[in-house]
């Protein structure tokens, strides 16, 4: 059985080589092993999991999710959902509410697995709120398998449409027709926000509607042990296929590859112009040169001596807990990121996985990790703006900092290049590179170049840890014959 190793592989020839081993790399290798065939990945770092890594980033024994850290898409993913990996040792733990959003004077809107018990803390809004993601919650799953994937005729023409007139639309302007309170309008303005976009920008409804329907249907799960388990859960999975995975192996062209059949390559753009360029005609390098890439962020990870100290109860119960106040507030924020400005209060994204891992941290310590949205490439320090956020609605917080890790925009690039300018999405995931991403082709992941294939979130349907773009990549080589068995 082949495993993770530290070597060039173990074959001359393969049916397929993949660089980059985030869930998209993975979830295409594990796609083709599938169908029999020899496979090896390729990863820069010593570590294998791209976004999904968790390292001791502040204290010994203090164990922090590197990017991505909680998982709504791995149990929404048609892809994922199909694979043992919990018989390869991915235990996930669904904190008792997935989301929480505080507001100024008490109130708080709780993203609850129930959409009766969510609408019960939006007031007024609850049956408003019920009417919204009731009935497409109620076909998740199908909504999951159309939606997910490139642009194509959909499987359920009638629930697609439904959705569409309801996400076709800028988040604010939802959020204000539906709603007439202010925590049913933050509530919905924080699962928009993940889009990275002004939330006046069209089809950032989408993102709240499937972000909120995923919470309800499956839940915004964390890792057991961090989300370096996830990657190694995929990983190991691959091995037991027959794959190989190879980790400290830096690409600087396709050409110094094993021979395949196919190469996919989990990066952007700018990283298939410079790996593969001289294999490419000139016009299509023209297009994937006019690619563009979104917002940056500022992460920060802390080390507590306690648990933070939330002033709302509910904000303990929520693995994931936004920080922005109002739709006003939050909307004035991601504009000003968007017009390439450092907003004084920035809508924070912050996790608290210890609360419910205690595998995360020393007994009697915490782990948390928050992170703001910044103009891409930006190297303006957000720290105290992000923790007066977090201070905001929990008093005391400060004082029970041990140690903090920043990662600005350039520190995210620097740890994986795939992150341009700090840009965690592969690009920008406005309507126009929605479903055109890198650029319009009738099969956006199959390059000119015969045999060679873009897996990353750079296609559709982009960002997130649900493997399903490195498994649409995969399942175009496995259509065009250029991953086959070799003889």
């Amino acid at each position: 059985m082949a495993s993770v190793g530290e070597t060039r592989g173990s074959r001359a020839r393969y049916d397929a080589v993949v660089v980059g081993s985030g869930p998209n790399g993975l979830a295409a290798a594990i796609t083709l092993a599938r169908a029999g065939l020899s496979v090896l990945v390729v990863e820069a770092a010593s570590t294998i999991g791209g976004g999904a890594r968790t390292a001791e980033l502040t204290l010994p024994g203090f164990r922090h999710d590197v990017c991505s850290a909680v998982h709504p898409f791995a149990l929404a993913s048609p892809f994922l959902r199909t694979l043992p990996l919990a018989e390869h040792g991915l235990e996930l733990i669904q904190p008792p509410a997935p989301l929480a959003h505080p507001l100024d004077g008490g109130a708080t809107a709780v993203l609850e697995r129930s959409i009766e018990e969510t609408g019960r803390s939006l007031g007024p809004d609850g049956r408003a709120y019920g009417r919204l993601m009731g009935s497409l919650t109620a076909v998740a799953d199908l909504l999951f398998t159309d939606l997910l994937g490139p642009l194509k005729l959909p499987r359920h023409p009638i629930l697609a449409a439904r959705f569409g007139l309801r996400a076709l639309q800028p988040a604010r302007r939802l959020a204000e027709r539906w709603f007439s309170d202010a925590p049913a309008r933050a509530l919905f303005a924080g699962l928009a926000a993940h889009a990275i976009l002004p939330l006046e920008s069209w089809a950032t409804a989408a993102v709240a509607l499937v972000l909120g329907i995923a919470g309800h249907a499956v839940g915004w799960p964390i890792v057991r042990g961090g989300s370096q388990r996830l990657s190694d859960s995929l990983a190991s999975y691959l091995v037991s296929l027959g794959g190989e995975v190879v980790t400290g192996w830096r690409v600087e062209s396709v050409d110094e590859l094993p021979a395949a059949g196919a190469v996919l390559l989990d990066v952007t753009p700018r990283q298939v112009m410079r790996l593969a360029g001289h294999r490419l005609p000139a016009g299509y390098l023209r297009r994937l040169g006019r690619y563009r890439y979104g917002m940056g962020v500022f992460k920060l990870d802390w080390a507590l001596s306690g648990p933070i100290p939330w002033t709302a109860p509910d904000c303990a119960r929520a693995g994931t807990v936004h920080l922005g106040g109002t739709l006003e507030e939050i909307a004035a924020s991601e504009a000003a990121v968007g017009r390439g400005e450092h907003p004084d209060r920035p809508f924070v994204l912050l996790a608290q996985p210890s609360l419910f891992d205690p595998s995360r941290a020393p007994a009697g310590g915490h782990t948390a990790w928050a992170y703001c949205h910044v103009p891409n490439g930006s190297s303006c320090d957000m720290t105290a703006r992000i923790e007066a956020q977090v201070e905001r609605f929990a008093p005391g917080f400060r004082d029970r900092i041990q140690a903090r890790h920043v990662m600005a925009p350039a520190d995210f690039e620097a740890y994986n290049a795939n992150y341009i300018g700090g840009d965690i999405n592969g690009g920008s995931q406005d309507i126009r590179q929605l479903f055109t991403r890198p650029v319009a082709r009738l099969v956006p992941y199959a390059t000119p170049a015969r045999g060679l294939y873009l897996c990353s979130s750079s296609t559709p349907p982009g960002g997130g840890v649900h493997g399903l773009c490195g498994y649409y990549a995969a399942r175009a080589a496995l259509k065009r014959g250029c991953a086959s068995r070799s003889t």
